[in-house]
């Protein structure tokens, strides 16, 4: 289990890395500008989450990051499908990104409903 969640770290602070370049590939009009803020936010929140909950003073506060990570996953979706609707990059670029959102999705949100089955602490 340690070896999964440290492959994970990896992977959601690449994410954040990957986050990071996609948005600096957008055109610097004001609507590409406001999405790219809003996916800054979301996109490296998730990461940001998960390291917080390492720090969580109880199995609820634990739990209650993972929640936000997930919660900031799902946004980042709504951001990603925008930009890459609103033709402002193209849509490989914008498909690759949102399908490591959703997959990080899923396993956060598997991760919360399999804490909160089996009451598991850090």
């Amino acid at each position: 289990m340690d070896n999964f969640k440290n492959e994970f770290n990896k992977r959601i602070y690449k994410y954040a890395l990957n986050v990071i370049k996609f948005v600096d590939k957008l055109p610097k009009d004001t609507t590409s500008q406001v999405m790219a803020k809003q996916l800054i936010r979301s996109g490296t929140s998730v990461s940001a989450n998960i390291i917080e909950a390492k720090a969580a003073s109880s199995k609820k506060d634990y739990i209650n990051f993972y929640l936000h990570a997930l919660k900031s996953a799902n946004e980042s979706k709504l951001w990603i499908g925008l930009i890459r609707d609103s033709k402002k990059i193209t849509e490989t670029d914008a498909n690759k990104l949102l399908d490591e959102t959703m997959e990080i999705a899923k396993i956060l949100g598997a991760s919360v409903v399999t804490m909160k089955k089996n009451g598991e602490d850090k």
